[in-house]
């Protein structure tokens, strides 16, 4: 059974699948009610991906509740894993919520979007403030669709022809929502695939030893781009990421130093970013190098907290003075109670060793409440702001006053 209701708002196309008729008509009503255009509804799963698999423009939002008639809802999503989805996911259900999460980690882990979960009764509040935030969002996480090969002698042209360009995600204060920082993450900007992830060539860089090519580039862009922020006023630090083949010898540490005198920029102005899954290929090297590096005041910290092997006994010794917690453990923390314990824990553990905290993955405004009850320092995600260009900051920057003000009203 299909309805469709007419509105205004830009959503391409919303797609409900409930067995439930009361529902999908009070479904409908609401969206009507909030000017969405272009809503399908279905009571029956296949008919629903069918209808997708027809439609000539994809849909961006698919609500589904797990308790559909004719096929569970995880059936559902790997059907609409192959229509080729790649909008926004609501998954609604009445069960158990640690069934809801359970779900929402397989959606996640098939790299759809899951942008929250509704709980019935939905509550029509609850929807709309969901659906704003899609249209604040723009669009989905930095998740490629499908990863591009490339031939390592076509990449190394692009390093030696500049074609590596910097975009910067904002840090802020969750005390007072300032600006403290970005990190920079590099793009390929491709003459032809447009622009291009670094899931889609990093692996390949490290495998034919040009990784330290990208992290010199990104390296001195990030120094030099430093440099026009605080001429302009905006005085933050700058953080980069660096693999452990940077770390393989102490080349690194001569260029690091050299870029800082030519750039003059405070070495407290930036950040080195490791991966926590990364660090223990050889303990004693990495010790000794990140010491070296805190001995001359740059900052190091330690990237997607809780997602590797580190030992406490090695948090312990490792310089680190900053922790970034895994995105897996923030975004719809909120609504999981397992994810709100580990957090917590992580919080409480960099609080003990004296490290600044940073939340990643903040994706809505119900995560960034939730790290409003925690200790926590600073917080970073599409919620806050995306990836941008060194020149859209002071634009971003003036956007997000305006808005976190709304958030303290």
């Amino acid at each position: 059974m299909e309805h469709e209701v007419v509105g205004s708002q830009s959503i391409t196309q919303i797609t409900i699948i409930d067995g439930d008729q009361f529902q999908l008509k009070l479904l409908s009503h609401q969206l009507s009610i909030q000017g969405y255009k272009n809503v399908f509804t279905f009571d029956v799963g296949q008919t629903a991906i069918d209808h997708m698999r027809g439609q000539e423009s994809a849909s961006t939002v698919v609500i589904l509740d797990l308790n559909i008639p004719d096929m569970d809802g995880l059936e559902f999503l790997q059907q609409l894993l192959e229509t080729g989805f790649d909008g926004a996911l609501f998954l609604v259900s009445g069960v158990d919520k640690t069934i809801l999460h359970s779900a929402d980690a397989i959606a996640s882990s098939h790299d759809l979007w899951v942008l929250g979960h509704l709980n019935k009764p939905i509550q029509h509040a609850q929807l709309e403030k969901y659906l704003s935030l899609l249209d604040l969002q723009e669009s989905k996480p930095l998740i490629d669709e499908e990863i591009s090969t490339y031939e390592a002698a076509r990449f190394r042209s692009a390093i030696d022809s500049g074609e590596l360009i910097n975009f910067y995600q904002p840090k802020v204060s969750l005390i007072s929502g300032e600006l403290v920082g970005v990190e920079a993450l590099v793009r390929w900007e491709h003459p032809d695939d447009g622009l291009v992830l670094p899931d889609n060539f990093i692996d390949l860089a490290e495998e034919n030893e040009m990784i330290d090519g990208i992290a010199q580039q990104v390296l001195s862009r990030a120094l030099i781009d430093s440099k026009v922020w605080k001429a302009a006023g905006i005085d933050i630090t700058v953080a980069v990421n660096i693999s452990m083949y940077n770390l393989d010898t102490r080349e690194f540490i001569s260029f690091l130093e050299n870029e800082l005198l030519a750039s003059g920029v405070n070495p407290q102005d930036l950040i080195l970013e490791v991966t926590e899954s990364k660090l223990m290929k050889d303990y004693s090297l990495v010790l000794d190098l990140l010491t070296r590096l805190r001995l001359r005041r740059v900052n190091i910290s330690i990237d997607d907290f809780g997602t590797g092997h580190s030992s406490m006994a090695q948090l312990r010794d490792l310089p680190f003075n900053e922790l970034k917690i895994d995105r897996s453990f923030v975004h719809s923390a909120h609504d999981n109670p397992s994810l709100r314990d580990i957090f917590d824990g992580s919080i409480r553990l960099a609080k003990s060793l004296g490290i600044k905290t940073v939340a990643e993955g903040v994706e809505n405004e119900a995560d960034w409440r939730f790290l409003e009850g925690f200790d926590c320092d600073l917080a970073q995600g599409f919620f806050i702001g995306q990836p941008m260009q060194v020149a859209q900051l002071s634009e971003w920057k003036v956007q997000w006053a305006e808005r976190y003000a709304k958030l303290k009203v």
